[in-house]
């Protein structure tokens, strides 16, 4: 009967300790927020939304420098939502799938209708060809991106992000209006595997930086703040010119990391989380000599 009665109190101490546990980590959840606060990141990106879907109209009716406009805010929406949720605590899986719902109008179909009704409708059939596969790969992309979230390395995207390539379509329009060029056989010959270019991008395994990590709290270079400023300068004097620069600069920067030897590599089985395939983590080119 001892060894029983030792056995009964050691599973009590247990569940005394595990239940003691549970009560200091919820003394440690923070105090919840006003109701209002959760309201913040959803209507912001309810406004990224909103503008994809009035940039997709004014596609239809053929004000395109308008349409690339709105799309240029929804970026900016969308970059806002994210930090605004993690900043007000309020960050949940609704907001998830709410932002990527609204990313798939803002930064899928939205630039799609523009390319195609800017650029790519001399193509006919060709041509809806072309838009729904760069709408079938942003879909893809982000859902890709919502399964490796737990995963997925800070410091880079495993692909082309979903804004990045509506950005550069967008500014594509801008540039093309700031220099008021007319030459619409070169544009649909420019644009067609560009947007093709794109769709893969989106979908490929190649590097691209990701500021998500970035600390604003560290002192920054010299060198860095000086590039900041300018690049504000620009946005100030020739926002189109700048907002294509800018964009182009990003997507070129993943075939240039690919080119220095960076690739996304895959966590071993036994590192994987549950339900996850696969994990885009940064891992630099091994040096010679050493096991890859």
């Amino acid at each position: 009967m001892k060894p029983r009665t030792d056995r009964n109190r050691e599973s009590r101490a247990r569940m005394r300790l595990i239940s003691g546990r549970l009560r200091e980590q919820r003394k440690k959840v923070a105090v919840p927020l006003k109701r209002g606060v959760f309201l913040v990141p959803a209507t912001i990106t309810s406004l990224g939304l909103l503008a994809g879907f009035y940039s997709l109209t004014s596609s239809v009716n053929q004000h395109f420098e308008l349409a690339a406009l709105m799309i240029a805010l929804a970026f900016v929406c969308d970059g806002l939502d994210g930090r605004v949720a993690r900043a007000s605590r309020t960050s949940s899986q609704f907001g998830v799938e709410y932002d990527s719902l609204s990313d798939v109008v803002a930064f899928g179909v939205a630039p799609a209708t523009l390319a195609y009704s800017w650029a790519l409708r001399p193509l006919g059939s060709l041509a809806i060809v072309v838009s729904g596969l760069y709408v079938v790969c942003a879909a893809l992309r982000l859902a890709r991106f919502n399964v490796q979230t737990a995963s997925a390395d800070k410091r880079r995207f495993t692909g082309l992000p979903v804004p990045g390539a509506a950005a550069m379509l967008a500014g594509i329009v801008l540039a093309y209006s700031y220099f008021e060029l007319n030459l619409p056989r070169t544009l649909c010959a420019v644009m067609t595997p560009l947007t093709l270019a794109l769709a893969g991008l989106m979908i490929s395994r190649v590097p691209y930086p990701s500021f998500k990590g970035l600390d604003l709290h560290k002192k920054a270079q010299i060198e860095l703040m000086i590039a900041v400023l300018v690049v504000a300068a620009m946005l100030f004097a020739m926002p189109q010119f700048t907002w294509f620069a800018v964009a182009t600069t990003y997507v070129l920067s993943g075939p240039y990391l690919l080119a220095r030897g960076e690739r996304i590599a895959t966590v071993p089985a036994a590192l994987k989380p549950v339900g996850a395939e696969t994990s885009p983590l940064h891992k630099p080119a091994p040096e010679r000599g050493k096991a890859s």
